[in-house]
């Protein structure tokens, strides 16, 4: 964990900084906006060949053992993305189970049950925001690169678009594995157990500016277009969730705002929104707080 700051932010329009506030070049924490960066690793490991089809089952080319069972045996990629796999298991202590009627929107009618275990459903089928199956992609997908995501994400993403070198992605003390011989550590899609990624509002917002721009840094692909559109494509299972990313289809999730919006959410308000429409990157920290 970290001591944070009060907020920051900044606001971007068609590429023109309009307004700073708070401490922007301050490194803090990032909960669930990590899930986002995760979602990026992805794209370049589908530009690269490494995984040529996320609607294959991911037991294809990662054999640890984690996709081997009948519950997990048909768990795609895309599954993992969207928040609907359904994985079984245990990872780094922490069974799956843990985040079974977790409810990150307000809406939940079982918010008493949370941390109880309920019937699972068969793979594509159930929507549930449970970051213990997040962390199991973020493995599986080392695996498949064989390499830490955030070298990954340095040197393919953060370098080429200007990022600071302040930025840090941190796993857990029990997150780490051998990999060809290699002692790597697996990092979260969010701090719901510590870590996550410790990033300022400057290069959150740089981070955003590539998403608006289709995957572009100036004249520079970073990014395939294909890819950045694929972030924003509803999941069948909840129309307010992309590949990591959350959508503002028919404005139920943020009516003030464009349908046309998708963000990166963290706890405590940690948004990245972006807007294609009105041509914004906005980026807000801690903007929720007791009155």
């Amino acid at each position: 964990m970290k001591n944070r700051k009060a907020g920051s932010g900044l606001i971007l329009r068609q590429g023109q900084l309009l307004k700073t506030w708070g401490d922007v070049e301050f490194v803090d924490m990032t909960f669930s906006i990590s899930k986002s960066y995760i979602s990026l690793c992805m794209g370049i490991a589908v530009a690269d060949g490494i995984i040529p089809d996320i609607h294959a089952p991911i037991r294809n080319i990662v054999k640890d053992g984690g996709f081997e069972s009948e519950q997990n045996k048909d768990i795609t990629w895309a599954h993992m993305l969207q928040l609907t796999s359904e994985w079984e298991g245990t990872l780094w202590e922490k069974p799956d189970w843990i985040d079974h009627y977790r409810d990150v929107t307000g809406n939940s009618l079982h918010a008493d049950k949370r941390g109880s275990k309920r019937k699972l459903q068969p793979p594509g089928t159930y929507w549930e925001y449970n970051d213990v199956r997040v962390n199991r992609l973020s493995l599986a997908l080392m695996r498949a690169f064989g390499q830490p995501l955030p070298e990954v994400l340095k040197e393919r993403i953060m370098d080429p678009i200007g990022a600071t070198d302040t930025w840090e992605w941190h796993g857990y003390e029990n997150s780490w594995v051998e990999i060809d011989g290699k002692r790597m550590q697996s990092v979260p899609g969010g701090a719901h157990w510590g870590g996550g990624l410790w990033i300022s509002s400057r290069d959150h917002a740089r981070f955003g500016s590539l998403i608006l721009n289709h995957g572009l840094w100036g004249s520079q692909r970073i990014m395939g277009e294909s890819w950045v559109d694929a972030l924003c494509e509803p999941s069948p299972c909840n129309p307010n969730y992309g590949f990591m990313w959350w959508l503002n289809t028919g404005r139920t999730l943020f009516p003030s705002a464009p349908a046309s919006s998708f963000f990166a959410l963290g706890a405590g308000q940690n948004i990245v929104w972006l807007d294609r429409e009105l041509y914004l990157v906005a980026v807000f920290r801690w903007i929720k707080q007791k009155s």
